[in-house]
């Protein structure tokens, strides 16, 4: 009786200490992630307002740049903490119902429960610092903020905004911008070249575009010609085709305006290859006259005359606030927190492709509903689960690096198809091209066999490229079972 009276009352003690700490801790948590919440929107409207200014002091960019990458990590701990409560709430009936016959182990459950709400803590606590630490050191950059001048545009939602504007790349287009811009005052003959380095689809063709369609650039230079890796590396195409351009690029011209050369390397480019390139434009453009190089390769950043930029893929924090933004559109996400947890899954899941972000968020904000939701985690799932067990790679690092892709149809009955060979169109180059769309073979409402192009995703800022993949519909998946099927919009209903 003694025993079995000391281990009723050690377990209510258990019982009473945990509920107290978390009572407090709950109370210290909401405390936290409210005053989170604020020091957030603080943040946010002092960037905003520097978007819609024409900023050209680097160190204010820096600053900038750094209070930018601070509010993604915010709003990603503050997305990441309510994600993992709602999950604590799923599985609180499975705990409770374990819990008589499981004391000891439960009270194990309490004290986890308790270091790990601790270490929540500690991370929202040391996010808020932070951020409230760099607002502090901000004061002197919003009052210079209004001396400068505003970009003239519409008024946007924020999802609109962010999807018709280059993301995250402000701080290495306006180097690049001071770079074309700064006249050389040491030997002036010699040509100045710009190495921009990085992987597949990290967006230099999108960074060089925005800064070649900036008002300076545009009234500093007279020309923007634009090559291309087949233009140099074969000797014959370099002699009739590039030199022919430069020459007739300024034989054109009316005035002894500078020129600007962009170079768009496949692979990597051949030291006597550039030499030719460095001679013909020597001979052929005039004094001031710039050349920027884009590649994969890092070999090209011995061509450079200044410090290559070095693109990167976005990292987590910043690809999520630019997912959920586009993936809510003009609905408020603090509404929707269950979608908020489905789409927070899905976002971890793109291995930060920024490309795979614009086409699943637009899948998420046309289909704005939780079981599409599930059903489109559900598929992304097993798509990486099967390219990783066959091609040993994710979908999305297979599409950078321009390899196959296995897919199968979300619709019934079930097929799989091949996505490969990837390309691209701007839309100033298109003449005809394919209309069919990949979601179209996804959900099934193209039910053609055989081989055939389709359209990845058509970009809305510059240099407005459309991407395209060549598809295959290999096999239909069929059971052991036949079953009588009705058909609906083309669409097999079992």
């Amino acid at each position: 009786m003694e025993m079995l009276l000391s281990a009723v009352l050690g377990e209510a003690v258990t019982k009473s200490i945990n509920f107290l700490f978390r009572k407090c801790s709950k109370l210290q948590e909401q405390d936290v992630e409210d005053r989170l919440r604020r020091i957030l929107l603080r943040a946010q409207v002092i960037i905003n307002e520097a978007m819609g200014r024409h900023i050209t002091n680097q160190a204010m960019l820096l600053q900038l740049d750094m209070l930018r990458s601070a509010m993604h990590q915010g709003y990603y701990m503050l997305d990441t903490f309510r994600c993992q409560y709602h999950d604590e709430m799923d599985t609180k009936d499975q705990v409770l119902s374990q819990y008589f016959s499981l004391s000891k182990a439960n009270a194990l459950k309490g004290l986890c429960y308790s270091d790990r709400n601790t270490q929540i803590l500690e991370q929202l606590q040391k996010t808020l610092d932070n951020l409230s630490s760099m607002i502090l050191d901000m004061e002197e950059v919003i009052i210079f903020l209004a001396s400068y001048r505003r970009l003239h545009r519409q008024p946007y939602s924020m999802h609109l905004l962010l999807g018709n504007c280059m993301f995250g790349r402000q701080m290495e287009a306006e180097l690049a911008i001071k770079f074309l811009l700064h006249t050389q005052s040491q030997n002036p003959e010699e040509i100045e070249v710009l190495p921009i380095i990085g992987p597949g689809k990290v967006g230099k063709s999108t960074l060089v575009a925005h800064v070649c369609k900036e008002e300076r650039v545009r009234d500093h230079f007279s020309e923007i010609l634009w090559l291309h890796g087949h233009d140099l590396t074969d000797e014959l195409a370099f002699r009739e085709g590039c030199a022919m351009k430069l020459q007739n690029c300024v034989t054109n011209l009316n005035n002894d305006k500078s020129i600007l050369v962009v170079v768009e390397l496949v692979g990597d480019l051949t030291e006597n290859a550039w030499n030719r390139l460095c001679s013909a434009s020597k001979q052929c453009l005039p004094r001031g006259s710039k050349i920027i190089v884009t590649s994969q390769s890092e070999t090209v950043v011995r061509f450079g005359t200044t410090q290559a930029l070095t693109l990167r893929y976005l990292p987590q924090e910043a690809l999520w606030y630019f997912f959920k933004t586009l993936a809510f559109g003009s609905t408020d996400p603090e509404m929707h927190p269950r979608l908020v947890q489905l789409a927070m899954k899905i976002a971890r899941m793109l291995n930060g492709s920024l490309n795979g972000a614009n086409i699943f968020s637009s899948l998420m904000r046309d289909n704005f509903d939780i079981h599409f939701w599930c059903k489109l985690l559900a598929f992304l799932r097993g798509l990486i689960q099967n390219n990783l067990s066959k091609f040993g790679d994710t979908p999305f690092d297979l599409l950078n690096q321009n390899r196959p892709v296995e897919f199968e149809r979300m619709a019934t009955p079930s097929v799989e198809f091949l996505v490969s060979r990837q390309y691209q169109w701007s839309s100033q180059e298109e003449t005809q091209t394919p209309t069919i769309g990949l979601q179209d073979v996804i959900f099934g409402s193209f039910q053609n066999h055989g081989k055939f192009d389709i359209l990845l995703w058509r970009s809305q800022i510059p240099p407005y490229y459309s991407y395209f993949n060549t598809c295959e519909i290999r096999k239909l998946k069929t059971t052991g079972t036949k079953r009588k099927r009705s058909m609906k919009h083309g669409v097999a209903i079992i």
